[in-house]
């Protein structure tokens, strides 16, 4: 299994990029997000990857950061979900809107995909609602590593204390961070967070 690629970016194409590894090309199908951020051919390039076999075929996947990865293989286990459908939600909405709408149940937000149906952005949405809520989001996980004794680490032990389970917590207080700013007091943290975790 093919896990990481880390070479140099050789070419590229609208869904497809060449990552040269010590003079071997590999063909890896990217979403657009990650395509974005490989930047200007001959540059070094770390790319997460998937590798696909089936009957015919056997495709390699890339991503830009391991969160996307995990999406992708939550995507591609919902069934109608092939890998060009999963590519298309990660190319259309970010790792954070995506685990957004799944969680809040918002089928519209997944439907912005290209290919992607009402129909379909429903079953994503509610296949995935619970998965979405137990992974932290890239904010979260920043939260989740704040030193003890800083604003943060003491608004989420604060909501912990108040009933609510470590990850809604965590999150709780990553997006009243994301509202308040950095600067924020304990207080305003725990005020926001309160909502945000009920809500």
């Amino acid at each position: 299994m093919i896990a990481k690629l880390s070479g140099l970016l050789d070419d590229f194409g609208p869904d497809w990029a060449v990552i040269d590894v010590a003079g071997v090309g590999y063909l890896v199908h990217c979403s657009a997000k990650t395509l974005a951020s490989l930047g200007l051919r001959g540059e070094p390039v770390v790319l997460h990857t998937e590798l696909q076999v089936s009957e015919n075929d056997m495709r390699l996947i890339g991503f830009a950061s391991g969160a996307e990865r995990e999406w992708f293989r939550l995507l591609t286990g919902v069934q109608g979900v092939g890998s060009k459908m999963a590519l298309a939600v990660l190319s259309a909405l970010s790792v954070e809107e995506i685990q957004r709408a799944c969680a809040g149940g918002d089928a519209a937000m997944v439907a912005r995909a290209q290919g992607v149906g009402p129909k379909l952005a429903g079953r994503i949405v509610n296949e995935l609602r619970d998965k979405a809520g137990a992974l932290p989001s890239p904010a979260g996980t920043a939260v989740a590593a704040a030193p003890l004794g800083s604003a943060s680490s003491d608004a989420v032990s604060a909501l912990q204390n108040l009933g609510f389970k470590p990850n809604v917590a965590t999150e709780a207080v990553a997006r009243a961070l994301d509202e308040l700013g950095d600067g924020a007091s304990l207080s305003e943290l725990i005020r926001v967070g309160l909502k945000r975790a009920a809500g």
